[in-house]
């Protein structure tokens, strides 16, 4: 347990260092640590249905393995568009 912690405290630090408010970053942690249990629990979040602005039908990959795949602005934008997603 001691290392989740630490992990936890490691990534809080990195985000407070580039100016991260703290309340922003602990609600970015709540999201991915729900999207990682969902994952480790077999939630199958790969195809959630969103409606967009237009009235058309998308399906959003919102599981971890699909964030886990991305990198850099790839997994920003992704990001942004998974977190739309599981709001509505």
């Amino acid at each position: 347990m001691s290392d989740v912690v630490q992990k936890l405290w490691g990534f809080c630090h990195t985000l407070r260092h580039d100016g991260i408010d703290y309340g922003d970053y602990i609600e970015q942690l709540t999201y991915l640590l729900f999207l990682k249990m969902a994952d480790e629990r077999g939630i199958d979040l790969s195809e959630i249905s969103v409606v967009t602005e237009k009235g058309e039908g998308i399906k959003v990959d919102c599981s971890w393995p699909g964030l886990e795949a991305k990198s850099g602005t790839a997994l920003i934008e992704h990001y942004v568009d998974l977190l739309r997603a599981l709001g509505h």
